[in-house]
């Protein structure tokens, strides 16, 4: 790992709102990463593996539902439901009736502006409807927002379909949120982080994650840290 545990639990040590006052060119990275991690999903996402609850995505959906029918969209609910066996369900209700599809996460990548999902329908032909672009849209951003915080969702994410295959881009959406658009020392802290893949297990998401801290950050970090009095045993492993 690029941020060895040792670190990751002296992080946790930290006194955000008293460092964000003593170092004010910190200031705005330190808003975003205050309101995007948790110290538990920090430690998860360090450690390779972070699990996101379905109850999560689907409060993260539901207001993406309430906006969209606010605004003439015939959408009622959306559903996701993960399972042991690695299937991912989705369920969607519209005035005309309910949409269910079952499948797999067959990529879920995220590395620099290289941000996409791969979904694949399994057990029924994918149907031909017309909120299809909505639904996988919304769906993958939900997924992302434990990782990088709130994002405003879009109808205009690139979505290809190709026979029982679903491709959603959520490159430049990212890209332009807050969490893709704050650097710290002139690193994004888009950069910071990567997706290598995402398995449905019971209740739930486990996103395989790796941290990527350039080495003038973690200098930094570290002289913060000593100036607190804290004494940091660096692991050299990666």
């Amino acid at each position: 790992m690029d941020l060895p545990a040792a670190w990751v639990e002296q992080v946790k040590k930290v006194d955000w709102a008293e460092l964000k006052e003593k170092v004010q060119d910190y200031g705005p990275a330190l808003k975003v990463l205050r309101g995007t991690w948790t110290k538990e999903s920090l430690k998860e996402i360090s450690d390779g593996k972070l699990f996101v609850p379905d109850d999560v995505m689907n409060e993260a959906i539901e207001e993406s539902v309430k906006k969209a029918a606010a605004g003439g969209r015939d959408i009622q609910s959306v559903k996701l439901q993960s399972h042991k066996n690695g299937r991912l369900d989705i369920e969607a209700v519209t005035s005309k009736g309910k949409l269910e599809l079952s499948g797999e996460i067959k990529e879920f990548v995220h590395k620099g502006d290289t941000s996409y999902m791969v979904y694949k329908v399994r057990g029924k032909k994918l149907p031909g409807h017309g909120m299809m672009s909505w639904l996988f849209s919304n769906v993958s951003l939900s997924m992302m927002e434990r990782m990088v915080g709130k994002i405003d969702f879009s109808d205009d994410l690139p979505v290809k379909i190709s026979h029982n295959d679903v491709q959603v881009d959520c490159g430049k959406v990212l890209a332009a949120s807050n969490f893709g658009q704050t650097r710290f020392h002139g690193h994004r802290l888009l950069d910071m982080i990567e997706i290598k893949g995402a398995v449905p297990k019971e209740n739930g998401i486990e996103f395989q994650t790796e941290m990527h801290i350039p080495d003038d950050v973690k200098k930094d970090l570290k002289a913060i840290l000593k100036d607190k009095g804290e004494e940091i045993k660096a692991d050299n492993k990666k």
